[in-house]
């Protein structure tokens, strides 16, 4: 026969729990059958025999009982259930020497029934009793050799063929029992250890499944919270809040990151965020948990009841300890910070709702206020509101009757001669009239309305254009979606070469913020246009991300001056500085440039001086539509003979 499996604790354990239920059977057996036997014998055998000694034996099998009965609702340490058994042991053997010796001492009084019993009583009571031993394969085996060996010999002895042969069927009835109750013995003890593999695979996998869970919600660059985390997060601070009050959510993104990123590269970039993740994670004098959404996008929950201003202490600290540098080895990366707060429940009163009330308060802080704190109010939700309505009028607007066009002339103040105009959209909605370019523009990007309006409003200019002289160009602005997206950028080369205008006389401009999106797919789709034979300038140049390295980069022909630079001009000498550094930078670099936003003559007295060749702005005109264009070229060629136009303009100028 196979070797048994050697006893682990497991198998002990399930020994006693099994043992438990079954000794108190065995002796509740031990003790009817006790008493049976010596009721019978009371009149024909001693008192020592009949109360004496089997009381003190039953006296024994009750506290064996007892102490089994107690033990099956306990749970027990592995010392104590080695304790329980080898007792067990002891006890088996102890037990069945004195029952056979009990027994045998019975058997010369009373005549053949009384005989009769006992033998029955010793064999029934011993296959009784290794039945409720039978967990215990060395106890059930040393009861059998105590008991029912001293009593098959016996039988034989007595060269009686009737007893003979009830001792030759007790043993073998013993032998098989012994082989049953290995067996079973056996397949108990594979059954523990099969429960205890699979409870130990259960436990891996278990383990597995929390390392999986904990991967699923920990963003594997920071170790911080990731988005899906976050928003679990907020739905239980939705459910708690009634207990503890009101919280805030907060969305936070680095200003500057994504030209990090690009000039020193992603391990820069990545270190960049791993600090980033720490100093947000700092103790900003409330309780915080930090999330990181995605790129350097980070979420914030303030379980905290902070009315606006400590939302706004918050926001100015959070924002500082980004704004400070980042020495990392062989390089010192600057950026900053924007964050928008929405409060639960007055913003919203679900994850996704708090979310994008903090997330336009963002957007909000980064387009007025960047690099400091916003908390989602009242005149935020108005402002949606009317958002919401004029998103839905674009949706449903008739590109090509709603929308017009107006252009805006570019000066060449050397030459006397108008070098282009530039094409500015117009909307006038039937339900909603006159709608500013600043919102509905904005609203066509955040709701990706942007593309098909780009499309419609590029062919009416090309249109335009057309019919102008060919020593004109036409300027004309992209959007950040059209630059990221090459579907489009195929569709703006179709609609250019199907207008017929040849390419080199169109402008198409570009923001940092545009082409800061995705720098590399922006290089190629500028590429792509430039190889058209268009050039591209570089819009609102000196404000935002304003970046030399984009400069180098990018396929650019020309710089545009922003307008702010013009206001204060007069009075501010670093403005003028910078101005003239921007100037004398195009002319190394040989491209063209443009200053917009001029709009007295002293600030063109001022810029003529510092090397200005063209610019934009109310001095010369306002936006006119394509009739008011022809009519301006027109003018412009009658008096070119004698200079008047542009005379008076010097002369204003001076």
């Amino acid at each position: 026969m196979s070797k048994s499996p050697p006893p682990t604790a497991e198998l002990l354990r399930a020994q006693v729990q099994a043992f438990s239920r079954q000794v108190p059977l065995m002796y509740a057996l031990v003790l009817v059958n006790t008493t049976a036997l010596a009721w019978t014998h009371w009149n024909i055998a001693p008192r020592s025999l009949t109360l004496a000694f089997p009381g003190l034996l039953a006296l024994i099998s009750v506290v064996r009982l007892v102490i089994w009965w107690r033990a099956r609702n306990k749970v027990v340490d592995d010392a104590h259930a080695r304790m329980m058994l080898r007792q067990t042991l002891v006890f088996a053997g102890l037990m069945g020497c004195a029952f056979s010796a009990w027994t045998f001492s019975l058997f010369p009084y009373g005549d053949a029934f009384s005989q009769a019993h006992v033998m029955f009583y010793m064999a029934v009571t011993s296959i009784g009793s290794v039945c409720c031993l039978m967990h215990m394969r060395a106890a059930a085996t040393l009861l059998t050799t105590f008991i029912v060996g001293p009593v098959a010999v016996f039988l034989i002895s007595r060269q009686n063929p009737v007893m003979s042969a009830i001792g030759l069927n007790l043993v073998l009835v013993s032998v098989t029992m012994l082989v049953i109750l290995r067996i079973a013995y056996r397949d108990f003890a594979n059954l523990v250890e099969s429960r205890r593999d699979l409870e130990q695979r259960q436990a891996e996998i278990q383990q597995l499944s929390n390392g999986y869970q904990r991967l699923a919600n920990t963003d594997g660059l920071t170790g911080l919270a990731n988005r899906r985390q976050f928003f679990e997060r907020i739905e239980a601070a939705i459910q708690s809040a009634s207990e503890t009050g009101a919280f805030a959510v907060g969305v936070i993104d680095l200003d500057g990151f994504k030209p990090v990123n690009d000039a020193y590269g992603h391990s820069v970039g990545d270190k960049v965020l791993i600090e980033a993740s720490a100093r947000l994670t700092r103790d900003h004098g409330a309780p915080l948990f930090v999330a990181r959404l995605g790129g350097d996008e980070f979420g914030l929950i303030v379980d905290a009841d902070l009315d606006h201003d400590a939302l706004r202490r918050l926001g100015v600290s959070l924002c500082d300890a980004l704004g400070e540098p980042y020495c990392l080895p062989g390089v010192t990366a600057q950026v900053s910070g924007s964050v928008g707060f929405a409060v639960y429940p007055q913003a919203g009163v679900s994850p996704e709702l708090l979310y994008e009330r903090a997330d336009y308060a963002l957007y909000h802080a980064k387009q007025n206020q960047r690099g400091a704190p916003v908390v989602f109010s009242c005149e935020h939700e108005t402002a949606i509101r009317e958002t919401g309505v004029i998103e839905q009028a674009l949706r449903h607007a008739d590109l090509d009757k709603e929308f017009e066009l107006v252009f805006q002339p570019l000066v060449d103040v050397r030459r006397h001669r108008t070098a282009g105009f530039e094409a500015l959209a117009r909307w006038k909605s039937p339900s909603l009239g006159p709608v500013s370019p600043a919102v509905f523009v904005t609203v066509a990007e955040r709701s990706g309305l942007i593309a098909p309006l780009s499309l419609a409003l590029l062919a009416k200019a090309l249109q335009a254009a057309a019919t102008w002289p060919d020593d004109v160009r036409l300027s004309f602005n992209l959007s950040a979606r059209d630059v990221v997206s090459p579907q489009q950028i195929e569709r703006i080369v179709d609609i250019i070469q199907a207008s017929g205008l040849n390419p080199k006389r169109l402008d198409l401009e570009v923001t940092e913020t545009a082409v800061m999106h995705d720098l590399a797919q922006a290089e190629r789709a500028l590429s792509t246009l430039r190889a058209l034979g268009a050039h591209i300038a570089l819009d609102d140049f000196g404000v935002g991300y304003s970046s030399l390295s984009h400069v180098d980069q990018l396929p650019i022909d020309k710089l545009k001056i922003d307008g702010s630079f013009m206001r204060g001009l007069t009075d501010a000498g670093k403005r003028r500085a910078i101005v003239k550094t921007i100037l004398d930078m195009c002319r190394n670099l040989e491209l063209d440039c443009v200053v917009e936003g001029v709009e007295t003559g002293a600030e063109l007295a001022l810029l003529l001086p510092l090397g200005c060749e063209v610019v934009q702005g109310y001095l010369f005109a306002r936006p006119m539509n394509a009739q008011a264009v022809d009519d301006y070229l027109l003018a412009e060629r009658t008096a070119t003979a004698t200079g008047t136009a542009f005379a008076d303009t010097m002369r204003a100028a001076g």
